[in-house]
């Protein structure tokens, strides 16, 4: 009851919300305020970065970012964790072909857990829930996941903080992020090519 009450809150006043984050200067209230919409995305949290990135520029404002979706996605896997990781053992493990892939998931946790964080396009609920359904310690989880937040939170913020200051840098900020991300998964490619022929 208390996750759907913040939620429609956070809809029904977004717009105030997003205006006070231009707004505020008390940094440790706004990164508070960013970990509660990282954990109730009724706002796309891009666009959260976004405003924190043109409100306190590329690199607090990508700092900020980061500490709110990371703490949330912590968060979101303890409640997972602890709440239904009985039930999700059974999930994983009752069925042959799902257990060979949670194997091999848990035996390369931290590589596949960063290199999912680094894809923009994998929703963060599915890697949140997944890791906690697993065998996947929480220091392993918490480690690759922050380590691997680092990028997009960085692009969300340097987006926003260009729109204002300087747009032509954008096309720049893109590019260098597909770039890392063409690199990141022609890594994991050979990497994998390797354990496979090991």
């Amino acid at each position: 009851m208390l996750y759907i009450g913040i939620a429609i809150l956070i809809y029904l006043y977004g717009e105030q919300i997003m205006g006070w984050f231009r707004q505020s200067n008390n940094i440790g209230l706004v990164t508070f305020m960013a970990v509660i919409m990282a954990l109730f995305p009724v706002i796309p949290y891009p666009l959260i970065g976004g405003v924190l990135g043109a409100a306190f520029g590329p690199v607090l404002g990508g700092l900020m970012t980061w500490v709110g979706s990371s703490v949330a996605s912590l968060l979101m896997f303890l409640f997972v964790r602890y709440g239904y990781q009985e039930w999700g053992k059974k999930v994983l493990h009752g069925h042959k072909s799902v257990a060979k892939i949670t194997e091999q998931f848990e035996k390369n946790a931290f590589l596949t857990i960063t290199f999912a964080r680094l894809l923009p396009f994998v929703p963060s609920f599915l890697i949140n829930s997944y890791a906690a359904l697993s065998r996947v310690s929480f220091r392993v989880y918490a480690i690759a996941s922050s380590l691997g937040k680092i990028p997009a939170m960085l692009l969300f913020a340097t987006v926003g903080d260009g729109l204002v200051r300087e747009p032509r840098n954008i096309g720049i900020t893109l590019g260098v992020y597909i770039l890392f991300i063409t690199l990141i998964i022609g890594v994991y490619r050979l990497w994998r090519r390797r354990a496979v022929r090991a």
